[in-house]
């Protein structure tokens, strides 16, 4: 029985070849082999920095990208049943921020339909937020249209003013005015008082799209709440 030495080199970030010693029959003597393993991670996008998922939520993911590649309605079906539909809360929202990362915009807005009929589920503005910024960077505004609807028709948002805000932004971002106006009266309706940043996206996105006549009644509700528009205004500057 001789000891044949079996080097392994991971081909996952240049890391160091690990060795182990192998028993084995005949009367060949020691050799050293090596074997080199291909680096997969080169053939999928990175992660990003901070960013984790699970295995089941990377498998997921994987799942749902191939159903939908054979554009067969009842294999996606299948898909959700057998991976999505089994995840937990967390990877499943896991799920969703990975596919709008990879501008799988469809297969994401498919994913939150499924999420909201969830018993755990409760509108978050900020996820709201990220789906708004990929469908408008992906020219969906067709979707980006329904998915604000569907906001507007939540029975369970909560004065979320962070939220508010960074749906605002991302909405003037997009030159989307009347649909940033639209969330700000939403933003009122859930007993969530704009603060001085929420009138400043607003006033700055108006006055630069040229929007005299919303500007006008968002200046007015700013002078309501806070005095003359400008004076905040210019605090915010000159912090």
């Amino acid at each position: 029985m001789k000891c044949l030495t079996l080097v392994t080199q991971i081909g996952v970030g240049g890391g160091a070849a690990a060795a182990k010693c192998v028993s084995v029959s005949g009367n060949s003597t020691m050799k050293m082999m090596m074997v080199s393993m291909r680096d997969r991670s080169k053939n999928r996008k990175p992660l990003q920095k901070g960013r984790s998922l699970s295995i089941e939520a990377i498998q997921t993911v994987q799942a749902l990208k191939r159903a939908a590649a054979t554009h067969s309605h009842s294999s996606l079906q299948q898909a959700f049943a057998a991976k999505f539909s089994r995840l937990l809360k967390s990877d499943m929202i896991a799920v969703l921020r990975e596919l709008l990362r990879q501008n799988q915009c469809h297969l994401a807005l498919k994913v939150f339909e499924d999420m909201r009929k969830e018993e755990w589920y409760r509108p978050q503005l900020l996820l709201y937020t990220e789906m708004v910024a990929a469908l408008g960077s992906n020219g969906l505004l067709q979707q980006l249209h329904q998915l604000i609807t569907e906001l507007k028709a939540e029975t369970a948002l909560t004065p979320d003013l962070r939220g508010f805000n960074e749906l605002l932004e991302s909405l003037m971002s997009l030159n989307l005015t009347g649909l940033a106006v639209d969330c700000y009266y939403l933003m009122k309706s859930v007993s969530c008082d704009p603060d001085k940043l929420s009138f400043k996206i607003l006033i700055d996105g108006l006055t630069s799209n040229g929007e005299t006549q919303l500007l006008a009644v968002i200046q007015q509700d700013a002078h309501k709440y806070y005095g003359p528009f400008w004076d905040f205004l210019e605090e915010e500057d000159e912090a």
